[in-house]
């Protein structure tokens, strides 16, 4: 065998600084009568958003939809709940197809 040298602990110790996630993932009901800046701000902390949607979700998601686009972020309509997700976290589509 060869001589590898693998250190374990410091293999742990940098994992949990490369993949420590903030945030939540937030449910709520995305019907009008929540301020878009309280979606907004809840993405900028770095939460997921699922939104039962109660009506048209293009309407009830424009006041933050561009927002959330504009700065990396991602939407996805999906079964009447919208998924909304901050900079840097994808959503994965490629199983429904």
């Amino acid at each position: 065998m060869s001589d590898f040298d693998l250190d374990l602990m410091a293999v742990e110790d940098h994992m949990d600084e490369e993949f420590e996630l903030e945030g939540s993932i937030v449910l709520g009901v995305l019907d009008g009568s929540t301020d878009p800046d309280t979606w907004l701000e809840a993405i900028s902390s770095g939460n997921v958003l699922v939104l039962r949607g109660e009506g048209d979700i293009n309407e009830l998601a424009s006041g933050f939809a561009r927002d959330v686009k504009e700065s990396g972020g991602n939407l996805v309509h999906f079964r009447g709940f919208l998924i909304v997700t901050p900079p840097g976290i994808d959503v994965d589509t490629s199983r429904l197809g």
